[in-house]
């Protein structure tokens, strides 16, 4: 499974969307910008998408709600160890109340893998953040077992979140 990413503005997109109801094609959008995400086994219907390689799912992406997108950039040598440390996570975040889906999207033409969750809502997410799931994921942050402590470091650069909205 793929995940392309283009930008746009918010009305160029969803008539961009409208245009291919066969598609799973989730707008999303917030103060600033926008953004439309094409979930496929076939070919970007995009001109110049940011590409990436679905490496850990749950969930469903065409659903209302809050997206948070935690963009990573990792160097081509901390690949490996970034990639593992997702695929054995402990999977608590799917049994959050309001969770509603999760892509770990592995960049084909970057060095940023992006964390896409998407939530019932903002409220949800922010309990998220103060649960103890949360706490358990991210127990290691900032200690010598943790993976932003490897070394050497296999960070390129601080990582960034973004926050959208998914209308109906």
């Amino acid at each position: 499974m793929n995940v392309y990413i283009t930008s746009g503005t918010a009305d160029y997109l969803l008539r961009f969307k409208e245009k291919h109801p066969g598609e799973t094609l989730v707008l999303m959008n917030n103060n600033d910008s926008a953004i439309l995400v094409h979930e496929t086994d076939g070919n970007s219907l995009f001109n110049e998408p940011r590409r990436y390689e679905v490496i850990d799912s749950a969930g469903s992406l065409d659903h209302a709600g809050f997206a948070v997108l935690n963009n990573i950039p990792v160097t081509d040598e901390g690949r490996p160890l970034f990639e593992d440390r997702f695929l054995n996570r402990p999977r608590m975040i799917e049994n959050e109340p309001g969770f509603v889906a999760i892509r770990v999207l592995r960049p084909l033409s970057s060095n940023t893998y992006t964390i896409l969750t998407v939530w019932k809502n903002e409220g949800a997410f922010e309990n998220w953040q103060k649960s103890k799931a949360y706490e358990h994921a991210h127990k290691k942050r900032g200690t010598e077992a943790g993976i932003d402590s490897a070394k050497p470091n296999i960070f390129e650069s601080a990582s960034y979140v973004t926050k959208y909205y998914i209308g109906e």
